[in-house]
């Protein structure tokens, strides 16, 4: 059986005080990608953002191992170099640094880390027309000001480069086709499916069925009010999109037990 890369027990988390989640059980295999799906102030960014370690949002009970490890006892730049990869919802621009400048330093400080040799500029390139060539990025897109000016299509497919640069062990991709039209989103799904590894595991977060259409997950959960309340296949998602999120609660606020992946 696959290694547990993520593992999540009765997880809460608040921000500026107030309380997000409320319970969150997920478990997360190599090789596996999960979906979380619900709509909004469901929690789903805050959940992405507690793995990721980021500033503002506090787990405040329950445990997160990742690899074996004590995640929430982890500083958010530990999370990064041990293999965890969050794409953003909106991703920051850096004008004055170029992609190709970006990807260098961030790989580089990497492969420090793990005491590796930095590449330098030769074998660098050759990475570099290898992973443009597998995500089918025109190579003029390297040298453009990292995100500054791109529209939304292009800051999606320029995560997704990052990401196969990184080679991270967990990918936690937040609302990736948010404001993406259809084309474009075919574009990003397709390097998502180029990078789908039996070594990582990746959690797609996204409000939508759409993307399942493309990058299909091994399972879809459902996040309403602070709790994954039900799982299952892709056809989860579908039933989602047909019905809407309210056949997911009864009277009274009480919630379908959800299924945990064993």
């Amino acid at each position: 059986m696959p290694d547990v890369i993520l593992e999540i027990r009765e997880l809460q988390a608040s921000a500026a005080g107030k309380e997000i989640l409320r319970g969150v059980n997920l478990t997360i295999r190599a090789g596996e990608v999960h979906a979380v799906m619900g709509p909004n102030a469901s929690g789903k960014s805050t959940l992405a953002y507690v793995l990721a370690g980021r500033e503002g949002y506090e787990a405040t009970a329950g445990t997160v191992r990742y690899a074996g490890n004590d995640l929430l006892a982890m500083p958010s730049e530990a999370r990064a170099r041990a293999g965890l990869f969050l794409a953003f919802q909106y991703p920051v621009e850096i004008p004055g640094m170029t992609t190709l400048q970006f990807l260098k330093a961030a790989l580089n400080s990497l492969r420090k880390h793990r005491g590796l040799e930095e590449l330098d500029a030769i074998d660098f390139l050759a990475l570099v027309r290898e992973r443009v060539q597998l995500l089918d990025v025109d190579a003029d897109f390297l040298n453009r000001p990292l995100n500054a000016g791109f529209s939304g299509g292009e800051k999606k497919r320029n995560e997704i480069l990052q990401m196969a640069f990184l080679d991270p062990k967990l990918a936690i991709l937040a609302e990736t086709d948010s404001g993406l039209d259809i084309d474009a989103l075919k574009i990003v799904a397709g390097g998502v499916n180029a990078l789908r590894s039996q070594d990582r595991a990746m959690l797609l977060i996204t409000h939508y069925q759409r993307l399942l259409n493309f990058v299909v997950p091994d399972y879809v959960h459902v996040l309403l009010n602070g709790r994954i309340v039900k799982s299952g296949g892709k056809e989860l998602a579908v039933r989602v999109e047909e019905r809407g999120y309210g056949w997911l609660e009864e009277p009274g606020d009480r919630i379908f037990a959800p299924k945990v992946t064993p």
